[in-house]
């Protein structure tokens, strides 16, 4: 046997004794954001990363940007564990790692186990420890766990994806590409949005200045298999690519989970490029801003910042920063034009995301200087007009409100309507069929709530009518699930507003006058809290209206809004 086969042996060997030592150990089924982690420390596009952050490093990334040894790194990437099961780990520990479905990915070798303070990671990672002002502080504080485990990572296998597997190109595989081709200049372009005209004209001036070849690298990961908006977004871009000219560019899916942290996302992305074989990176003005792609002229960010900080850093890392220069359509032109070239009297088109998304809806024309006809297919194709959409009306309101009242008299008027599929999701048959293991605490009622928001998202999906009528006193679970449903069609949420006394009056279950003698706790109103929903697109107070008044409120509204004709 030859030095190389013994030493395949000997690795193999040390995998499965791996695997049989870990089955003696804890295992965490990692969520989706951990899951696009992994695989990047597994397939060395973190590099030098060679596991989760340990302590000292963590607290070096917060403060200076680098590794307790001195690399760059903007970013921290820690593995998080809830505090029972951070009290069962203990340093030295193998602990295994797996997907979704069990399935044993590595094995971790427990370095530190600390609680990390969040507000401090907050303020420097992101410039803000303010929730409501930054979508990447609340999911670090909602949806990241309180504990972090760091360690070094023995990898068994990648996560298994089914989907565009042509274009999963580990790093790895694009050294191989870049070399077989000798492409000695590559230049890379992040994203997560539709591109369109404008985009391509971007993209080949950043290439023209690099004289590069193009490497367009989505980031991809985040969503479940069957999200629609995941397969609508790569077979956009594959219609993209095709307009470039043969051998110009090259389709590459990463699956990055993006944190959202302006000059440090920019940062940090700007070095896993390096880790692909990149020698340049396109860097927008407000790069890694968590409003980048709002209509509104508001960013969180200082515009450049990021351009600003991938230059100060770019000979250190290894990778040229150039910076994309945004595009307008000049009709008396008729062509694209750097915006920052457009003279007085010029006439500037422009359509928004947002104004794209209502022509979509409304199934309006899209002009063929803004997007191509093989882009603008595929998006019809997969968000048709509200008609035909599906929609979820979510009511929201204390017990004898009237919410069931008013989802009944809404169920008997769509099926008469006879357009689409109708689902009653009342908080006492969802309680009954769904959670019935569920008690009354604040976890489950959370928890209560965004089953029935799953659910209800699958209706929508498949364009029918999910009627919601919970009492979903917190805006956190009601909140996620408005962003859930949101990607599959229409979100109406109704804020059943009626008094607590009139609510009270109608107890027929007698629930308010046993909560007000001491007999039950936790309901909602008495002993515990109603959160009313900040901006509800419909607010409804029975007490004012009968059923079918408000029962007509929404309909109206409905028909305002295209749903319904």
């Amino acid at each position: 046997m030859n030095e190389y086969a013994e030493s395949l042996l000997v690795h193999f060997r040390r995998i499965e004794n791996l695997k049989e030592t870990a089955l003696g150990y804890q295992s965490i089924n990692l969520n989706s954001r951990q899951l696009c982690d992994l695989e990047l420390l597994l397939n060395r596009a973190f590099y030098p990363l060679t596991g989760y952050l340990n302590q000292d490093d963590y607290e070096s990334v917060l403060d200076n940007m680098r590794l307790g040894n001195g690399s760059v790194w903007p970013v921290p990437v820690c593995l998080d564990v809830n505090e029972k099961m951070a009290g069962d780990l203990s340093e030295g520990q193998h602990f295994a790692l797996r997907d979704q479905e069990g399935f044993m990915l590595a094995v971790l070798t427990v370095e530190n186990i600390w609680k990390p303070d969040k507000q401090r990671e907050a303020v420097c990672v992101y410039g803000t420890d303010d929730p409501e002002k930054h979508p990447g502080v609340q999911k670090l504080y909602e949806e990241t766990e309180s504990w972090y485990v760091g360690g070094t990572l023995e990898g068994l296998h990648l996560p298994v994806h089914y989907d565009f597997r042509e274009l999963r190109l580990a790093p790895a595989q694009t050294h191989r590409l870049f070399s077989e081709n000798g492409w000695r200049n590559v230049i890379a372009y992040h994203t997560d949005k539709y591109l369109h005209r404008a985009d391509r004209e971007m993209i080949m001036a950043a290439a023209r200045e690099a004289g590069a070849h193009i490497i367009l690298q989505p980031a991809v990961g985040l969503r479940y298999p069957g999200d629609l908006d995941h397969f609508t977004h790569i077979c956009c871009y594959k219609e993209f690519v095709n307009k470039f000219s043969k051998n110009m560019i090259t389709l590459a899916l990463i699956p990055l989970a993006t944190r959202s942290a302006g000059p440090r996302e920019a940062l940090w992305q700007a070095v896993i490029r390096k880790n692909y074989g990149c020698t340049h990176f396109m860097v927008e003005a407000d790069h890694g801003d968590p409003f980048e792609n709002n209509d509104s002229e508001h960013r969180f960010y200082p515009r450049h910042k990021a351009q600003e900080l991938v230059r100060e850093f770019e000979e250190e890392i290894g990778v040229k920063m150039i910076p994309l220069k945004e595009m307008v359509y000049v009709e008396d032109k008729a062509q694209y034009v750097a915006k920052d070239e457009v003279l007085p009297g010029m006439s500037v088109k422009h359509i928004s995301p947002a104004e794209l998304k209502r022509r979509l809806e409304n199934g309006l024309d899209i002009p063929e200087w803004f997007s191509y006809p093989e882009v603008l297919a595929e998006l019809r194709r997969a968000y048709p007009s509200r008609t035909q959409q599906g929609f979820t009306i979510f009511m929201t309101g204390l017990s004898g409100s009237g919410k069931s009242t008013l989802a009944k008299v809404l169920v008997v008027k769509f099926m008469e309507m006879r357009g689409r599929p109708v689902t009653l999701l009342d908080g006492d048959i969802v309680r009954r069929n769904l959670s019935s293991e569920l008690d009354f605490s604040r976890e489950h009622r959370n928890l209560n709530i965004i089953r029935i928001g799953f659910v209800a998202s699958e209706i929508t999906k498949n364009g029918g009518i999910a009627i919601c009528a919970p009492i979903a006193p917190y805006e956190e679970p009601r909140r996620q699930n408005r962003e859930l449903i949101s990607r599959y069609g229409g979100y109406i949420e109704v804020y059943v507003s009626t008094p607590l006394e009139v609510c009270e009056q109608r107890d027929r279950k007698g629930l308010y006058a046993k909560a007000r003698a001491g007999k039950v706790k936790g309901v909602t109103g008495i002993s515990d809290p109603y959160i009313p929903p900040a901006n509800p697109e419909i607010t409804i107070d029975t007490s004012k209206v009968s059923p079918e008044e408000a029962a007509q409120e929404v309909i109206l509204y409905l028909a305002e809004e295209g749903y319904i004709s």
